[in-house]
């Protein structure tokens, strides 16, 4: 009852990186308690035997086309039914729209302790637990699950993925056909970018940019890096961005590699969600911006004049190195 089992989350078919990362997070566990992990892929999925390469020892698919279309009550209904089969006394989701919805659902069904928003394990003496951030990040906290069956979602970039084996063969598993309960009449997502959650790299902008036709200079430093775009809740508010930009403690929580904050104040509410990032870049022209204080690294200067002279060292940088 030492084994592992990570929900491995997919869309339009395709794997997602947080899954990798759980996968990673699953076995990391796994080889903690003396278990092996498992991997359970839902509905139709390219190339699930991948997950391998990143520590799953087995690999389970219910290929029903049923579950191509996320329901909570049924994701969570398989899961739970093939922790049981497996013998998995741990789950691991991501802890992403999908993974909150499935967390307190796998918890009541297997009656198990949960973590939610974990980022990561501490072995000792008196066992395994699990870290997380609170007070907004501005703690954080060691956690250890007395029950005998634990369910975790881990924070997405919490850990770096490891390619640590190779690939394994998948093995189909039973599971009930799922309800259908929820009709999806259409779908629209956000195609070419990657999704804040998963991003490595963010360009973030605020109300100092004045108005939504000075954009482009934040797109084109975002294309320069390969980041994803981003900003504040005003600017979603008012429809200068599309409110799936929306970073903060009322929108999207993110951990980039490196976030930079352009012409943004930084109240807190926006540090809430941005403030677990490890690279903290700020530009903004007002020295007693609250950002400045949070920051790694801080220019003190006019957006309009910096930003475009950056990207343009960025474009010559990366010129030099092809």
């Amino acid at each position: 009852m030492n084994d592992v089992l990570i929900f491995a989350e997919s869309q339009n078919g395709v794997l997602k990186k947080t899954t990798f990362e759980v996968v990673t997070f699953g076995r990391k566990i796994a080889d903690a308690v003396g278990g092996q992990c498992h991997a359970l892929v839902l509905g139709t999925v390219n190339n699930p035997g991948d997950l391998g390469k990143y520590g799953a020892h087995a690999i389970h698919h219910a290929d029903n086309k049923g579950y191509d279309s996320f329901d909570g009550r049924d994701f969570s209904a398989a899961l739970s039914i093939a922790a049981e089969k497996l013998g998995a006394s741990t789950i691991v989701v991501p802890h992403s729209a999908n993974g909150r919805t499935i967390l307190g659902r796998l918890a009541i069904r297997l009656n198990a302790g949960s973590v939610s928003g974990a980022n990561g394990i501490k072995t000792a003496d008196s066992g395994l637990s699990f870290t997380k951030g609170v007070f907004s990040g501005k703690a954080k906290a060691s956690l250890q699950l007395l029950s005998e069956k634990k369910v975790i979602s881990l924070m997405g970039n919490s850990i770096p993925v490891e390619e640590i084996g190779s690939n394994v063969k998948v093995q189909s598993i039973e599971l009930p056909a799922p309800q259908n309960r929820v009709l999806v009449v259409e779908k629209q997502t956000v195609e070419g970018t990657v999704p804040l959650p998963e991003a490595e790299l963010v360009v973030s902008a605020g109300r100092g940019m004045k108005g939504p036709e000075n954009w482009n200079i934040i797109e084109e430093l975002a294309n320069s890096l390969g980041a994803t775009t981003a900003c504040s809740r005003p600017v979603a508010d008012t429809g200068w961005r599309p409110h799936h930009e929306h970073v903060g403690q009322t929108g999207v929580a993110i951990r980039p590699n490196l976030y930079i904050a352009i012409g943004i104040s930084g109240a807190i509410q926006h540090l809430a969600g941005v403030n677990n990032s490890k690279v903290m870049v700020v530009i903004n022209k007002d020295p007693e911006a609250p950002f400045f204080k949070a920051a790694d690294y801080g220019v003190c200067a006019d957006l309009f004049d910096v930003v475009p002279r950056l990207t343009e060292a960025i474009n010559k940088f990366r010129a030099a190195q092809n």
